[in-house]
């Protein structure tokens, strides 16, 4: 059994400050709320404008349920939404804010445990680091992938065939309206994207972590078994309280090894690398899913972390997206300084670019764009298409979809904009990529390197706020290889509050 409540510092008590705190609260609640009953607070990522957890409302009042059966109290507090598919720049610009301001909120309230209800790619890493600086008893219950849709007799998978279905309109081979109407059957039902994405990847790492209950985290939003499994949630998590189980005893170097196993078995999401760094199971057992360890879906899949001239704090590239016969690859870089200088160069009729060619995209980074987006795997030249290339290796420091595939290096760090190796490469040099071995080089002698500086367009396309949130995260934001955190959040804060309030 822990010891006296945390909410006790708040409730507990006969002077003013006790009084106020609980007949604000008072509300409805029965009179033994406030002596000895584990207040539970369910943090809600639903809305509207993150379409992928719009339905964990419902999900909330089966949590609700099971922490009153538990003898809990259960209280809702809605915490900041990150909707992948529409916050622009990038929904990895405000990752920390929504881990700072879901941190303070668990602080700074009366309650004793965490109910963490997520989806959306940003909104579990979110929330996990919050739940982990604060220290209380947590857990995690995933919003579940949508349904998959069919289009011309073909099953989609959310994300990955917009990719796919975008580039044959390029190419050509499929019509607009044919694209257009492919819409009504990409998301077929609430719910997160239903591919081994950033989603279902974070959802699945959770559960490794020890943060999930076994056996939920690829559970589907519309199956009725997700509503049993919250329930089952709010019950543990009133349980976790009694017992003082906090994610600093759950989450350990064991549990970590755990997540980084479950992110190789599965071809995850490279995403995964920035939130598992920034951080810091279940045993469903399908042969044909989850393969021994000599006897793989695909050898040498899983993500391959490279190091060299051109990425020496290290960059990833995911073998299972990626074409096989570009995994050694030596090719003529092809570099533009930034999305706007892409997009107006990609499809010119004389872009200098083969199929052998490396494109470069740089100043895409934590500091350099600034949030390190997902454009890292950038659609391929007009005229490639055309000539039926439908791969060829892309170098970025910026990030690319979990859903998203090809020969992608991404992550490079240091990136363009702290003065990494990718703010110096020139159109002609030529790149080596050599993923069995490890290794990422830019063949140009380090005496020529050292020598070189990045040149005016490349150090213009870095982003440089003057106020607000994107001030305080350009001036603050760590390399990829640290998981993009912000340097005065690293380590933890824990649950205390040493004053009072009124």
């Amino acid at each position: 059994m822990a010891a006296e409540l945390r909410s006790a510092e708040w409730y507990g008590g006969t002077d003013r400050n006790a009084y106020i705190h609980r007949a604000w609260m008072r509300r409805g609640l029965p009179h033994d709320a406030f002596s000895g009953r584990p207040h539970i607070a369910i943090a809600n990522t639903a809305s509207d404008l993150t379409p992928c957890n719009s339905h964990l409302t419902e999900v909330a009042r089966s949590v609700r349920d099971g922490v009153h059966e538990a003898g809990g109290i259960p209280l809702e507090l809605p915490v900041v939404s990150l909707g992948e598919t529409q916050v622009r720049p990038t929904a990895m610009l405000w990752r920390h804010m929504a881990a700072m301001a879901a941190e303070e909120m668990f602080r700074a309230n009366p309650v004793d445990g965490l109910v963490l209800l997520g989806g959306c790619d940003k909104t579990i890493p979110a929330l996990l680091m919050a739940a982990a600086s604060v220290d209380l008893p947590a857990l995690v219950v995933p919003g579940g992938p949508m349904l998959t849709g069919t289009f011309r007799g073909m099953p989609l998978g959310c994300g990955t065939d917009v990719w796919r279905l975008s580039e044959e309109v390029r190419a050509g081979k499929l019509s607009q309206q044919e694209f257009t109407r492919s819409e009504s059957s990409m998301i077929r039902s609430r719910g997160h994207c239903n591919t081994m994405g950033t989603a279902s990847t974070m959802a699945v790492l959770a559960e490794a972590l020890g943060m999930v209950l076994p056996g939920l985290a690829g559970t589907p939003a519309p199956d009725s078994r997700l509503l049993e499994a919250a329930h089952e949630s709010g019950k543990l998590s009133v349980e976790l309280v009694r017992e003082g189980r906090t994610p600093s005893r759950i989450v350990t170097a064991a549990s970590f090894r755990n997540a980084i196993v479950a992110l190789a078995a599965t071809g995850g999401s490279t995403n995964a690398v920035v939130h598992l760094l920034a951080l810091a199971g279940a045993r469903i057992w399908d042969p044909e899913v989850v393969r021994t360890r000599d006897a793989p879906l695909q050898p040498s899949a899983g993500i391959a972390v490279l190091r060299g001239n051109l990425a020496p704090s290290g960059a990833v590239i995911k073998p299972a997206a990626a074409s096989p016969e570009l995994l050694r690859h030596r090719g003529r870089a092809v570099v533009v300084d930034s999305i706007e200088d892409f997009h107006a160069r990609i499809d010119a009729p004389d872009l200098d670019v083969d199929a052998d060619s490396v494109l470069v995209l740089r100043g895409c980074g934590p500091r350099g764009y600034p949030g390190m987006p997902e454009v890292s795997n950038m659609p391929l030249p007009r005229k490639l298409l055309e000539q039926g290339v439908r791969d060829m290796v892309r170098v970025c420091d910026g990030r690319m979809s979990g859903t998203a595939y090809g020969t992608v290096v991404l992550h490079v760090a240091p990136e363009a904009a702290a003065g990494g190796p990718p703010a110096l490469v020139r159109s002609g040099d030529f790149i080596s990529l050599d993923v069995p071995g490890r290794s990422l080089t830019l063949d140009v002698p380090d005496a020529e390197l050292a020598a070189r500086t990045p040149n005016a367009a490349t150090v213009a396309g870095y982003a440089a706020p003057r106020r607000g949130w994107e001030r305080l995260y350009v001036d603050h934001v760590q390399g990829a290889d640290t998981g993009a955190d912000l340097d005065f959040l690293v380590g933890s804060s824990g649950p205390e509050v040493s004053r009072e309030s009124h």
